[in-house]
């Protein structure tokens, strides 16, 4: 572990001194509401612009999941001037890259290019965007494939784990359905939901564009202008969500397959990423089960008791909310064990302060190889839209180092007693239920 603590510093010496130094990005607002992220940077002449519009799966009605991931998914297949062909022919043909993505918060649409082709990137960009034609035949298509996608992964022991495990601890909330929807809640989904749904949020005062790369801000605001000065502002309906409800006691979901092995998830509740708390739980977590060989529990349960050859664990934290999990694969006949031994190391962390070396180790880790999350274009601009999106401050890479160094060993164990329950916790176990002789 100090070895690697060595290997991240020599590289973080190697990208220089401005790597913290760095502002995240020049922010302005265009005339149309939509917030502009610009970082320029010189050494290749590549750009990378990330295109995103708050319309995740937290947007779409509670009766149409899959809403939200169709429509994004449909933007590139066909707009009214070009085919989903001759989209694809023509950033293939100047070695660009064109994708989109839907998750819970937003959907985005990352184009990258090289600098002497921008404007055909921002053409394709703002096409896509503005004039998608969601036709009939490439809805049936998608459908197709979105639905053979998921009853695949209904043969993935991992997937069937986090679905179930996600529907359980969030219940009604957004967070607990998949964002591709259900195999039957993609089929009921029509061209008018699409439309309506893109009519509703596609607009650029619910949007964010991240831009970096070899391109000045001057040429940005051209650019914008001459390719999205006609995208007009809407109404938008704000999302308010509730807070998901936390358990009142445990919960055991037992899924049985002809396995020889256990897929293992156990969590809860966690925080949403506006939480004070957010750094010492990141600390907390690295040194439970975040970091690697370096945890306690990849200690304890793989390299001291040979019961698993990963073992993990995490706080996913989004804007309305999160939770926090643990997981591992392990033979059935040990599965009693090693749940018993996570249990063991959650209640250890929040009984007892963590020693100075851990705290030391984790320190030097999460700020060591912070740099290493802003190394390249398409890194910046990732960064800068997160930081955006969740309010983080315009300064925030230059705070992130004095934040998580001024943890301290009470703070670990105080978040450690707020955010940890090994009570009122849910327990997925997908595998030979009979082998098991699960007795959680």
């Amino acid at each position: 572990m100090r070895r690697f603590m060595i290997l991240i510093c020599i590289v973080v010496l190697a990208l220089g001194a401005d790597a913290y130094a760095m502002r995240l990005a020049e922010r302005e607002v265009s005339g149309n509401g939509m917030v502009l992220l610009h970082a320029q940077k010189k050494n290749l002449p590549v750009v990378t612009i990330i295109l995103a519009i708050k319309a995740g799966s937290i947007a779409e009605p509670a009766d149409r999941p899959g809403l939200a991931y169709m429509t994004a998914s449909l933007l590139n297949e066909g707009t009214k001037s070009r085919s989903s062909g001759q989209i694809s022919e023509a950033i293939e043909f100047v070695g660009g890259q064109l994708n989109i993505e839907a998750n819970t918060e937003y959907a985005t649409v990352t184009l990258t290019v090289l600098k002497k082709d921008i404007e055909l990137g921002f053409d394709l960009l703002s096409d896509v965007i503005l004039n998608p034609l969601f036709s009939d035949n490439e809805l049936a298509r998608k459908k197709r494939i979105i639905r053979n996608r998921l009853l695949q992964q209904n043969e993935e022991p991992g997937t069937v784990a986090s679905v179930e495990f996600a529907r359980a601890v969030f219940g009604d909330h957004p967070y607990g359905r998949q964002v591709q929807g259900t195999p039957e809640s993609v089929e009921k989904i029509s061209r008018q939901d699409i439309a309506g749904f893109h009519a509703a949020y596609y607009a650029p005062n619910n949007s964010i564009m991240s831009v970096a790369g070899d391109i000045s801000a001057e040429e940005l605001r051209k650019l914008v202008g001459k390719y999205f000065g006609t995208w007009m502002k809407k109404d938008i309906r704000e999302i308010s969500l509730p807070a998901a409800a936390p358990k009142k006691d445990h919960e055991t979901i037992k899924i049985s397959r002809a396995l020889t092995q256990a897929n293992i998830i156990l969590g809860h509740l966690g925080i949403a990423r506006s939480n004070p708390d957010y750094y010492a739980v990141s600390v907390m977590n690295y040194i439970l089960g975040g970091g690697g060989f370096g945890s306690r529990l990849m200690d304890n349960i793989r390299d001291s008791r040979g019961l698993a050859y990963d073992v993990h664990s995490y706080f996913s934290s989004n804007r309305y909310g999160g939770s926090f999990q643990a997981g591992l694969q392990t033979k059935n006949e040990t599965a009693n064990l090693a749940i018993g031994e996570l249990l063991k190391e959650i209640n250890r962390i929040r009984a007892e302060p963590v020693s100075d070396s851990e705290l030391a180790d984790a320190k030097s880790y999460l700020t060591g190889s912070f740099p290493l999350r802003i190394d390249s274009s398409s890194k910046i601009a990732s960064f800068n839209l997160a930081v955006e999106y969740y309010g983080l401050g315009h300064d925030y890479a230059e705070r992130y180092p004095d934040i998580i160094n001024s943890i301290t060993k009470e703070d670990i164990l105080r978040a450690a007693e707020k955010y940890l329950d090994p009570k009122k916790y849910v327990l997925v176990v997908v595998g030979n239920i009979e082998q098991t002789g699960l007795n959680y």
